[in-house]
């Protein structure tokens, strides 16, 4: 696929697009699945600024809405981050959560065992490598799923109450129909999350209207936060990564 994401914030006075390339990869292979380019235009005449790599911004800004939404939505005596995958989103999870959040256990589980192996050698911290997924979400309290899986990984007998999941699309639906249901847009959850549509989960709100007070977080609660991505999101990081640029030139 070939997907082209434009979008512009008068506030930041920025205009982009990404482009991005999803290739579904039968075999491990060293080229990632997605890969992106985000075009950075100058609003005011439609000039070209930059070109950025789209992918390191989507996998810091994707991580860091998950973070925005577990420091919302988490229960306040999280001990036990669980991420379920080892791609190039685990990184950029992992370090953002370590960062900003104190857990006194890491666990990772992944399909093929070598890529959980090769991710607990490579990041700065202690992480228990798990047989299997369910060993690694029992009793966990903060469940990041980053796989590229089309069917369930995660069931919701695993799942401890009040627990909070960071999701891309890997939950069963048991799960999604007795969890407090959060998504960045319901626009995009309403046709494009597989997890929402087929289970047919409520949305309680969208991850802004928290942020804005308008909603309560309902950390007490189990909780789920559906992550599709916005080009918003891919706008305001590039501007953010431009003046950063800029400013040092």
């Amino acid at each position: 696929f070939l997907g082209v994401m434009p979008a512009y914030s008068a506030a930041d006075q920025a205009l982009t697009t990404k482009l991005v390339t999803f290739y579904e990869h039968k075999e491990d292979s060293s080229v990632p699945s997605h890969q992106a380019t985000i075009l950075l235009f100058e609003p005011r005449n439609g000039s070209l600024k930059a070109v950025l790599d789209g992918s390191v911004i989507t996998a810091k800004r994707t991580a860091a809405v998950s973070a925005i939404a577990t420091k919302l939505l988490m229960p306040a005596s999280a001990e036990v981050l669980c991420i379920l995958g080892a791609g190039v989103q685990a990184y950029s999870h992992y370090d953002i959560f370590t960062e900003l959040f104190t857990f006194k256990e890491v666990r990772i589980w992944n399909r093929t065992k070598e890529n959980a192996v090769k991710f607990a050698r490579s990041v700065n911290g202690p992480v228990q490598i798990c047989s299997s997924a369910q060993e690694a979400v029992t009793g966990a309290d903060v469940i990041i799923t980053v796989t590229m899986a089309t069917t369930p990984i995660l069931l919701g007998e695993w799942v401890k109450p009040g627990a909070h999941i960071n999701d891309w699309r890997e939950l069963d639906d048991e799960l999604m129909k007795n969890c407090v249901l959060f998504v960045d847009s319901r626009e995009a959850a309403l046709t494009e999350s597989g997890d929402v549509i087929l289970s047919g989960a409520e949305i309680f709100a969208e991850l802004g209207e928290v942020l804005k007070g308008t909603k309560p977080a309902l950390p007490e609660k189990t909780t789920v936060f559906k992550s599709l991505g916005m080009a918003i999101e891919d706008t305001v990081a590039a501007k953010f990564v431009y003046d950063s640029w800029s400013a040092g030139n």
